[in-house]
């Protein structure tokens, strides 16, 4: 295999290999690369990482630590989780949702605007900017706010205007439109933070810098509590933000196998499913080039899985560079798959997962089966199960 040199990635106009970039007008092509030079220039600075790593450890609660689990890998490799779940908000999106609200103040903005698919970025987004003090709005489809209602009312009590989405789908690739079409209408004073992985550079870039400290947390934990790199790693995939995250510090080494679990939904010989990397190809969306589902017109297909915060027709462009380098392997679990894993997880170790980290879970217990009891697997648990909770209830007759 080629030497990786990814922490030199992207190239300065943004290219994961031929992934990524600008598709965007020229008039926002200055904005974006305002972003991008206001990131570069306080990123490195102390006053910036301090205040940020300071955020990390007295608010958000990390490091979040690591946990061996004993009852799910029937007999086979070790299964340990990375707790991002335990973050304050609940999941990973507070790590980069810090970062942008932190820069947006820097940069003068007045609003800062998202979408959310489960909610979980929203809810991080609004909690970050009430902390930091900047006005925030969140876009969210229609179905989407009917299955994640515990996430829409902390939204509201933080303070953050909810928009609801009927257009389309009413998931989350018809959020991303309403949101940014509202950012059209003032780019100069408003703050698009994207929430994941995805769109124009440079919040691939950013965003993937942000959650970077998930890996980096999980390697030193790993190698101190273990004398040894984990056999395999692996989290969900949707736009890709705490797989790049945890995957960002492994990348190097190359006896870990990394792995991202897609959401196959009903089935991948269905329309239903948001299987990106294993069916998509290669296109524009949403500013970059990336693999997507898409119709026979090049528009995005509308797509589906059971986990609110996976239902996008593409994914990070370096999730797109990682696969045709081979580095990372792409599978797929389906709702079922997810719900058992969901339901498994919660009565065997007691941690209720999102059905977004669910999809991780199910692939960690189905491959633990063929490996042997010295090896490890290491999954980010992205988030918690609370709002999820009345919705498998339901789903299940519980």
């Amino acid at each position: 295999m080629t030497k990786l040199t990814l922490s030199a990635m992207p190239d300065e106009k943004g290219y994961f290999g031929e992934f990524g970039g600008q598709i965007i007008p020229p008039e926002l092509k200055a904005i974006m690369d305002d972003i991008n030079d206001a990131y570069e220039e306080i990123r490195a600075t102390d006053a910036f990482q301090n205040e940020l790593m300071d955020l990390y450890q007295h608010y958000v609660g990390r490091p979040s630590p690591i946990f061996k689990t004993t009852k799910i890998s029937d007999g086979g490799a070790q299964i340990f989780l990375k707790r991002e779940d335990l973050n304050h908000t609940g999941a990973h999106k507070i790590n980069h949702c810090l970062g942008e609200a932190l820069l947006a103040k820097h940069m003068g903005k007045t609003k800062v605007l998202a979408e959310t698919g489960a909610g979980q970025h929203g809810v991080a987004l609004a909690t970050a900017c009430a902390l930091i003090g900047i006005e925030c709005e969140i876009h969210m489809g229609e179905i989407d706010i009917e299955k994640e209602h515990p996430n829409v009312t902390k939204m509201k009590i933080l303070g953050c205007k909810l928009v609801p989405v009927s257009r389309g789908t009413r998931t989350l690739k018809d959020a991303v439109d309403s949101a940014f079409e509202e950012y059209l209408k003032d780019p100069v004073n408003f703050f698009y933070a994207i929430g994941s992985v995805v769109g124009p550079h440079p919040f691939p870039k950013m965003v993937r810098d942000f959650q970077s400290i998930v890996g980096k947390e999980a390697r030193e934990q790993f190698l101190c509590s273990e004398g040894k790199l984990p056999d395999l790693v692996t989290a969900c995939v949707g736009g890709g933000s705490n797989a790049i995250g945890l995957f960002t510090a492994f990348l190097e080494d190359e006896d870990v196998e990394l792995v991202g679990v897609e959401p196959a939904g009903k089935g991948l010989n269905t329309p239903d499913n948001a299987a990106t990397l294993t069916l998509g190809v290669k296109g524009g969306l949403h500013g970059m080039q990336c693999y997507n589902l898409q119709d026979d017109n090049g528009e995005p297909l509308p797509v589906y899985s059971i986990a609110s915060g996976l239902d996008y027709p593409g994914v990070g462009p370096q999730h797109c560079y990682l696969k045709d380098l081979g580095r990372v392997k792409y599978v797929t679990a389906d709702d079922q798959e997810c719900l058992d894993a969901f339901m498994t997880l919660s009565q065997k170790e007691g941690v209720i997962p999102a059905l977004e980290s669910a999809h991780a879970v199910a692939y960690a217990m189905k491959i633990a089966k063929d490996m042997s009891p010295d090896q490890t697997i290491l999954i980010n648990l992205s988030g918690r199960g609370d709002k999820d909770a009345d919705f498998v209830a339901e789903k299940l007759g519980l």
